[in-house]
């Protein structure tokens, strides 16, 4: 009898140790779920590391006419827009092809800059988000979408990888949100230069590459087409 009460008190004691351990590790999950942005941005070291490392971007994409015609007299262009990796120009990450009545076309893009304080090394990085492309007869809501809103852009998918899934969710979201409050996260040493568009009248034959100044201002440099 005495056997049967010690192997019952020992079963016991290692459902509730195991338990414990369901409870801490659910815990965990609840605790990274429920982060604040305001936390992940003052008190996680990671993300002001992973942002140190982002390095001087200068070309961040460029577009193409594909073909341009004309339908019961109106032009129609359509182009080609692609997005190269950080450390590769020639190695391409997103394509895009849409259509837009006449010539003249918007790339409109999201330049997020992060300030002195959110940098390990006080000199200021920043991050190029494509939003849109639309016509000259079109309104930028109407445009065509580059990267999804509120992802992980494949671009920067390597830099948040030493962090929770939560808390790269967590960033990104805020960091898109940027978008539509551009004071949001000015309190943390990061602000957005919204509303950088870049148009141009394309036409066959040229490719349109997209550069970022130091100031941060994205524009084209137009080269042949080999």
């Amino acid at each position: 009898m005495a056997k049967i009460l010690k192997k019952t008190r020992f079963v016991a004691f290692v459902a509730i140790g195991a338990l414990l351990i369901i409870f801490a590790y659910l815990s965990r999950g609840l605790y990274h779920g429920a982060m604040t942005i305001h936390e992940l941005l003052t008190e996680n070291k990671q993300l002001k590391q992973a942002i140190t490392n982002l390095t001087q971007e200068e070309q961040i994409g460029y577009a193409k006419v594909v073909s341009q015609q004309f339908e019961d007299g109106r032009l129609f262009t359509t182009i080609r827009f692609v997005e190269t990796a950080r450390d590769d120009k020639l190695r391409k990450i997103l394509q895009k092809e849409c259509t837009v009545e006449g010539d003249i076309v918007h790339f409109d893009a999201l330049i997020v800059k992060f300030e002195d304080e959110m940098v390990l090394d006080g000199k200021s990085r920043a991050l190029y988000l494509w939003r849109r492309i639309y016509g000259e007869k079109m309104t930028p809501q109407q445009g065509y979408p580059i990267e999804e809103p509120g992802q992980e852009p494949e671009r920067y998918s390597d830099m948040l990888k030493a962090l929770p899934i939560e808390q790269r969710q967590l960033f990104w979201s805020s960091i898109w949100g940027l978008a539509n409050d551009t004071e949001k996260l000015k309190q943390y040493g990061i602000k957005a230069i919204y509303g950088n568009v870049v148009y141009s009248r394309l036409t066959e034959g040229l490719i349109y590459v997209f550069k970022i100044s130091l100031s941060g201002q994205v524009y084209p440099e137009i080269i042949p087409d080999m």
